[in-house]
Formats: structure tokens, sequence, C-alpha cells
């Protein structure tokens, strides 16, 4: 786990928060998989608004020069993929997301790091435990 992964997905968190984006949660899968330490899992109400969302991190993220690695789904907008290497974003409409439900899938994740409970306020942040 890297301090420097930790500190961007709660500056991904954020963002999403800002706009609007519903059921924020961030999971710890690095002990689960290569593919990634952190996955941030967020929901919008509309394609155009999971659209929106991606726009914002990609927007935000680059203004500190922090660029995207690869992006999935973005034409269907039903859910979009964003690697940053060490963190992988998924935006989905609420269909799609309870569709495939992530979080069950990887339910043997070192628990949910994060969950965004109120808008801008963002709760039950702590560091995964060995």
């Amino acid at each position: 786990m890297d301090k420097d992964s930790a500190e961007l997905t709660l500056k991904i968190l954020k963002i999403l928060d800002d706009k609007k984006a519903l059921e924020l949660k961030a999971l710890f899968v690095g002990e689960l998989t290569t593919v990634a330490d952190y996955f941030v899992i967020a929901s919008g109400t509309s394609t155009t608004h999971v659209k929106s969302l991606c726009d914002e991190v990609l927007e935000r993220l680059a203004e500190e020069g922090v660029t995207v690695n690869h992006i999935e789904g973005y034409n269907s907008a039903t859910w979009i993929l964003m690697d940053y290497g060490s963190i992988v974003v998924h935006i989905f409409t609420k269909d799609e997301r309870n569709f495939y439900s992530l979080e069950r899938l990887w339910g043997d994740a070192k628990g949910v790091i994060c969950d965004v409970e109120e808008r801008a306020k963002i709760v039950c942040f702590k560091t995964p435990t060995k």
C-alpha cells in the first residue's frame, strides 16, 4: 500500500462528492490483486451524470499533473472505468452497479476504507491493517 495512492484516493472521492456522486466507496484491494491498491466506486443518476463525473475527475486531476492511463465505457456511460495505476475508479448508473455488485465481488477486500455518508463529509477513512 502506497501513501500517495491513499491520498489520491481521498482526492478522487472529494471530486466525486463535489459533483454529487451517489454511494461513494473506496475499497483496499491491494492484498487481493496486482491490478490496483484501491477501487473507488460511485454511482451517477443518469448516463449524462456518469460522464460528467468522469470528466470532472479527469479535469481536476490533470490540473495537478495526474493523468489517466486508460478509460473504458465512456461512450455507453453505464459503467466507466478509469485506470490511474494503483487506483481504479468505477462510475456506474444505479442499475449497472446493482447488476455487477463490485462490493460483493470484492467482499474479501480489507473492508471499506472510505464511505461518504454525508454530502461533503468523508467519513470512515482508515488505513487497512495487515
